[in-house]
């Protein structure tokens, strides 16, 4: 049997987490399949084939696959389900709204978050807010489960030579429509692909003191980040946040300006390859888990750090 990776992409270009997806998929030791549905998107399935470790490339052109709708990528995926062991895509807003409906329409658990993969039927993921990892084993015929990027390293884009075999679309649904979307637009690197993070807390105090943030994150080419209640009090806008609830995270720097480092914001940012905190509180729980602290009040160290930098 074989392992079926759901792609994502904006029609044009894959995203990131497909690559982390894709490693994953190589774990279980079956022969991986990418499924590329969109509108128009055969340039995507062409980058596909590329990817070091795919075997095939699936290609689903048609219109009602333009928005990814769960609903309608549910059906297509169920329509391919019988040929694959396993069902795997990224613990992405696209891989947690579909996967899902796909383990419920085959009758079997969805197993999620996977951070490692130890045999065809053995995985783990973290639980209790990342506190603790477990163990676990799938009975199901079919494994259906989403797979946290940071866990596993990108594939190679280039490399691979997997051929393109277009399938049929399977019925629009007519479950759900598209009506708009409303995208951030920023200079800044993606949260979530970002190399360097540079995040602030309840300690910022204001939504205008994350200037602060973002003049040392232009330094650095980072991404901006926020704590859950730095989102809730309104200084940053929702999908900057990082933790449990938020986006999850693991870049080669981090910096956590006036986090406390509560265990749900830790979920969303511990496994970064190195963190610096700042913080006035000898006492937050952040420094338990950074590599590097300074003990200062932010509003004198960030400036200074920003003009070192410069």
């Amino acid at each position: 049997m074989s392992v079926l990776v759901l792609a994502e992409h904006d029609n044009a270009q894959l995203k990131g987490a497909t690559f982390n997806a894709v490693t994953a998929a190589t774990r279980v030791g079956a022969e991986v399949h990418l499924l590329v549905a969109g509108s128009g998107c055969g340039a995507v399935a062409e980058q596909a084939t590329k990817i070091v470790g795919v075997a095939k490339v699936l290609l689903a052109d048609a219109a009602h696959y333009a928005h990814a709708a769960p609903e309608n990528l549910a059906a297509l995926i169920l329509s391919q389900a019988a040929a694959y062991s396993h069902i795997i895509a990224a613990a992405t807003a696209v891989g947690k709204s579909t996967l899902p409906r796909v383990a419920a329409l085959l009758d079997v658990a969805q197993i999620s978050d996977v951070v490692a993969v130890e045999s065809p039927d053995t995985f783990v993921r973290p639980i209790y807010a990342g506190a603790g990892l477990a163990t676990v084993q799938s009975l199901d015929t079919v494994k259906v489960m989403t797979v946290r990027t940071t866990g596993f390293d990108a594939a190679a884009k280039e490399g691979g030579g997997a051929p393109i075999e277009r399938i049929d679309a399977a019925a629009d649904t007519g479950l759900s429509q598209f009506i708009g979307q409303e995208l951030s637009k920023s200079s800044r690197p993606e949260l979530t692909s970002g190399r360097i993070v540079v995040s602030g807390g309840r300690g910022m105090g204001s939504a205008e003191n994350f200037s602060l943030l973002e003049a040392l994150a232009d330094k650095l080419s980072a991404a901006v980040g926020a704590s859950r209640a730095a989102v809730d009090a309104g200084f940053m806008p929702n999908d900057y946040q990082v933790g449990q609830t938020g986006k999850i995270v693991a870049p080669e720097l981090y910096v956590a300006v006036g986090i406390s480092g509560a265990i749900q914001h830790l979920a969303g940012m511990k496994d970064s390859k190195v963190i610096v905190a700042i913080n006035k509180d000898p006492e937050a729980p952040i420094f338990q888990v950074a590599d590097y602290g300074l003990v200062a009040d932010l509003f004198e160290a960030v400036p200074e750090l920003t003009a070192a930098l410069g």
